[in-house]
């Protein structure tokens, strides 16, 4: 019974499909490079701005903060429950009128 004498076959990376990628990817950045030289051909002459105003005026703001002992600051002012009541009633009153007030609760972390 004669044996199989054939030599083996090493194993290889076909580099076939890499080759078609380099290619492709070759020619898609020649094409965008003469896009981009035949874009800067046109002459534009932009608007620019020389003052530029906001649209609205910003809002008044009210910065409420509590603490972890239950004090009460108000834009930085110590305040009981019944001033910051009063407080917000006439902030109340504010938005009403001209709608432009907001009310902001910064937030801690408390370590239980």
């Amino acid at each position: 019974m004669p044996l199989k004498t054939d030599s083996i076959e090493e194993p290889g990376i076909n580099l076939t499909p890499m080759i078609d990628i380099v290619f492709l990817l070759l020619i898609f950045f020649m094409v965008g490079t003469r896009f981009t030289e035949m874009e800067r051909e046109f002459k534009i002459q932009l608007p620019s701005v020389s003052e530029a105003q906001p649209l609205t005026s910003l809002p008044d703001e009210i910065t409420i903060n509590v603490s972890s002992d239950g004090e009460l600051q108000v834009d930085g002012v110590e305040m009981t429950l019944q001033e910051l009541e009063n407080r917000l009633q006439t902030a109340k009153k504010i938005i009403r009128i001209n709608q432009s007030l907001y009310v902001v609760m910064p937030t801690e972390l408390i370590k239980m």
